[in-house]
């Protein structure tokens, strides 16, 4: 092979090599990013009994509406108390809850679904009991389920003689396809002659791509992103033709666009996410401690003999204050994430600091992202 093959050969795999830098992202599907408008879970929720527990309900002196919810049942049950021995029950076993349920898209009547049911009273654990029949009502107040069953708790505990032991949280569980629908929810699917696509996330280049991708593939004018969330596109109006376009169109694949910067902070837990388009722009930052320490020890005077005098406990506190020297760090642009995090981490800040070093990097203008703090 002769010098110019070689050289040849050397650009090639350099132009091989430029245009796999240079690809694009990785495609996603159109159903990743965006679903069909319409379709879509309800929330249902009710009021119940759990009984069956081992003396571990609520406290009916406390809690007059489980009292209350048990001589309702006995008399649908046509069993009628007295008012003045309804009012006396002691239902160590029983306890009043919460029951809810996600009723998914397109639900018919006999459909099972999960329920999860909590403690609405002082019952201090479910574990081992019995939902009893519990209607689930949607937003509008009809019933579209009914929940029963054994319910599931993830959790133990033990209590005796003073001490107590207790693994996770005993006072909320589920019950596994513990409901079933009595009533199907009606969707939109089949109205009209286009259907709606609702962006996952507000985005105005996402949507003009996902109507390009259609339009190429199914034809110009078939697709028009109608803002930065929905795309509007025309569909078929025979319904077995519709569903199997809308199966087509979730399997087409765009290039995925460059998300907006974003640092996420939760205050609360002291997590810190960054997306990959996060970039800083040089700047200098000073971090520095200072703490108080305040210690206390007892003193006692004790009076002299035969003085008639009392002993006295009295309180000699010490303040210390500390400050550590603040260094002052240079931070260099950093045009890519695993920059950014080099420079952080050069830092050597706590994650609580680091709170409020970015939030201050971020009114200085250097962080070149959005904040959002939850």
């Amino acid at each position: 092979m002769n010098n110019t093959t070689k050289t040849i050969h050397r650009l090639l795999a350099g132009a091989a090599l430029g245009l796999a830098l240079l690809a694009p992202a990785q495609a996603v599907r159109i159903k990743e990013v965006a679903a069909v408008q319409g379709v879509r879970s309800n929330q249902l929720t009710g009021y119940g009994l759990v009984v069956g527990l081992d003396g571990t309900g609520d406290q009916t002196t406390q809690m007059p509406f489980t009292t209350q919810s048990v001589a309702n049942y006995l008399q649908q049950l046509g069993i009628t108390l007295p008012d003045n021995r309804a009012s006396q029950l002691q239902l160590k076993n029983v306890a009043a809850v919460i029951v809810t349920a996600q009723l998914p898209a397109f639900a018919q009547p006999g459909q099972a679904v999960d329920v999860t049911v909590a403690s609405m009273g002082n019952a201090r654990s479910l574990k081992g009991g019995m939902l009893v029949a519990t209607p689930l009502r949607g937003a509008d107040g009809e019933i579209y389920a009914i929940a029963q069953g054994n319910v599931v708790v993830g959790g133990a505990g033990a209590a005796a003689a003073g001490s107590k032991v207790q693994i996770n949280h005993l006072s909320a569980g589920r019950v596994p396809e513990g409901a079933q629908v009595e009533r199907a929810v009606p969707t939109p699917l089949l109205d009209g002659d286009t259907i709606n696509l609702g962006l996952n996330a507000a985005d105005f280049q996402t949507a003009s791509r996902v109507a390009e991708a259609i339009n190429r593939r199914m034809g110009s004018g078939m697709a028009r992103a109608m803002d930065g969330r929905t795309v509007q596109v025309r569909a078929p109006g025979d319904s077995d033709a519709r569903v199997s376009f809308i199966a087509q169109l979730e399997e087409l694949t765009l290039e995925q666009a460059a998300p907006a910067a974003k640092v996420v902070i939760n205050a609360r837990t002291g997590s810190i996410v960054l997306n990959q388009a996060v970039t800083l722009n040089p700047c200098a930052i000073a971090h520095g401690n200072l703490s108080v320490t305040i210690s206390s020890q007892p003193v006692v005077s004790q009076p002299a003999p035969l003085s008639g005098g009392q002993t006295v406990v009295a309180e000699q506190a010490a303040i210390q204050i500390k400050q550590e020297p603040g260094i002052l760090y240079q931070v260099p642009a950093s045009p890519q994430l695993a920059d950014v995090v080099r420079a952080l981490n050069a830092l050597g800040a706590t994650p609580q600091d680091l709170l409020a070093i970015l939030q201050a990097i971020k009114a200085s203008g250097a962080l070149n992202a959005e904040l959002e703090v939850i």
